[in-house]
C-alpha cells in the first residue's frame, strides 16, 4: 500500500507514524511544501511545546473547542489526552502537568517532540520530502493522483492520502480541496490579543489580574480567567478565550469594538457594596491609595481611582454614596475601546477550513472522495489556548491513520 501524507506538521507526522504502526508493510511518504518540517511545533508554547492538556474528562475537554466540540466529543473516546501522554511517555519523552493543566515535555523544549517524531519516522522508514507543494489531487479509479508544483516531479499515484496541511490564512489555500467537492468554511484568525491604541491602561503593562471577567459589548461573548495588560492592550487566557469563541463575530466587527472588564469576576453588585462598606467601617481613616479592595494590584487600583476622578489621598470614610457607586462601577463595568488584534506568541491559529459535514468523523475520510483522509487544523476545528489545538491534531491524526473506509 502506497500512502501519502500532505503536510509535515504535527498532524502529518503523527498520522504518518501511526499509519506505519497499523500497516508495517505500507510505503509512507510525507510531503511538505516548505523547506522545514515541524516549524510550528518548534515555536509553539514559546518554544516549549504545550503538547496537550491535563484534563481527562471528555465532556470538559470538548468544551475547549469553539468549533468541533460535538464531533471531538465522540473522537476523544478513541484517542484523548490520556492516550497522548501515554504515547509520548512510551516514546521516552517524559511530560509534566503544570498547575494550569498545560502539559509540556519535562525538558521544557519543543525540540524533544521534534526529535521524537524524526526518530520514529527514521525507524519506520517513512520518507520525508520537503519543498514539495501540492497543486491538486485527483481520484483515478480506486487511487489518487497528486500533482506537484515542482516541474521535475509532476505527478505521483497513491492508494491513500492524508491531508494535514494545517490552518490556511486565506481561502485560496483551500481551493484545491474545494474543487473536489469539499465544503469550505472561510478561514479567519482565532486566538489573538486585543490592541488598544487609544487607551492609556497600556502604561500598566505587565500587570496580571488572576481572576477577571471580560465581555464584548453588543454580543453575548464573555469569558473569565487571568487577564494580562500588555504594552499594546490586553492578553491572557480570558482575552484569548474571547478571541477564540468570538473569532467570526470579531472578524465581522473588523476588530473594532468595546470590551467590558469586571476586575473582580463578581457579578453581584450587592456583594461588592458589602465588601466596600466593611472597609469603610474597619479602615475608614485610611486613604484610598493605601487600602486596596480585593487586593487588586496597586498600580491598577491607583489607575482606576484616577480614571473615576477620586483623589488617592481621600479617606475611605469620605467617599460618600456617589464615590461608592463610582468604585463599584469601575471594578465591575470598566470599558475599553479595542481597535485591532495581535497574533498570540507567533502562534497563528485559524477558525475555518474543511467543513465538518464533508468528513466522516468515525474514519476522518472525506465523504466526497474515497481514500482521502483529513487530520489537524485543515479542518474547521480549533481550541482555546492550553494544548487543545495539538490534542485535536493528535486525535484526528490517530483516527485518520487507521485508513478505514
Amino acid at each position: 500500500m502506497n500512502v501519502a501524507v500532505i503536510g509535515g506538521g504535527a498532524a502529518g507526522f503523527f498520522s504518518a507514524i501511526h499509519v506505519k504502526e497499523n500497516f508495517p508493510e505500507a510505503r509512507v511518504v510525507i510531503f511538505e511544501k516548505s523547506k522545514k518540517v515541524l516549524s510550528k511545533v518548534k515555536i509553539s508554547g514559546g518554544g516549549r511545546c504545550n503538547v496537550t492538556n491535563g484534563c481527562t474528562s471528555i465532556s470538559e475537554l470538548s468544551k475547549a473547542y469553539p468549533r468541533g466540540e460535538k464531533k471531538l466529543k465522540k473522537a476523544f473516546r478513541t484517542f484523548n489526552t490520556r492516550h497522548t501522554m501515554e504515547w509520548f511517555e512510551k516514546k521516552n519523552v517524559p511530560l509534566v502537568i503544570q498547575e494550569d493543566q498545560c502539559v509540556f515535555p519535562v525538558s521544557q523544549n519543543s525540540q524533544s517532540i521534534i526529535d521524537c517524531f524524526l526518530k520514529e519516522t527514521q525507524k519506520s522508514n517513512i520518507k520525508i520530502k520537503t519543498g514539495m507543494g501540492v497543486k491538486s489531487i485527483m481520484p483515478i479509479k480506486n487511487k489518487i493522483q497528486i500533482e506537484f508544483l515542482k516541474a521535475e516531479h509532476p505527478t505521483e499515484i497513491f492508494d491513500k492520502i492524508i491531508v494535514a496541511t494545517g490552518g490556511q490564512p486565506k481561502r485560496r489555500g483551500l481551493e484545491w480541496l474545494e474543487q473536489l467537492g469539499h465544503e469550505i468554511e472561510d478561514p479567519v484568525p482565532s486566538l489573538f490579543t486585543f490592541n488598544m491604541p487609544e487607551e492609556n491602561i497600556t502604561e500598566l503593562m505587565g500587570i496580571v489580574v488572576e481572576n477577571a471577567a471580560a465581555s464584548i459589548q453588543g454580543t453575548k461573548l464573555n469569558a473569565d480567567g487571568p487577564l494580562l495588560i500588555t504594552h499594546w492592550g490586553m492578553s491572557g487566557p480570558a482575552i484569548l478565550k474571547l478571541s477564540a469563541f468570538g473569532a467570526r463575530i470579531l472578524n465581522n466587527m473588523n476588530y473594532s469594538f468595546h470590551i467590558q472588564v469586571n476586575w473582580l469576576n463578581i457579578k453581584n453588585h450587592d456583594l461588592v457594596m458589602d465588601e466596600l462598606q466593611k472597609i469603610i467601617q474597619a479602615h475608614g481613616k485610611k486613604i484610598l491609595a493605601n487600602y486596596r479592595p480585593y487586593l487588586l494590584p496597586e498600580r491598577l487600583w491607583h489607575y482606576l481611582l484616577n480614571k473615576i476622578g477620586l483623589p488617592l489621598d481621600k479617606k475611605w470614610e469620605e467617599i460618600g454614596k456617589k464615590g461608592m457607586n463610582k468604585i463599584i462601577n469601575i471594578l465591575t463595568h470598566d470599558i475599553y475601546a479595542v481597535k485591532g488584534k495581535t497574533t498570540f506568541k507567533e502562534e497563528f491559529v485559524t477558525c475555518g477550513g474543511i467543513h465538518l459535514s464533508s468528513i466522516d468523523f468515525n474514519t476522518m475520510q472525506s465523504k466526497v472522495c474515497k481514500n482521502i483522509y483529513f487530520a489537524g487544523e485543515i479542518l474547521d476545528i480549533d481550541g482555546i489556548t492550553g494544548g487543545y489545538n495539538f490534542q485535536a491534531a493528535w486525535t484526528t491524526a490517530f483516527i485518520a491513520a487507521k485508513l478505514k473506509n
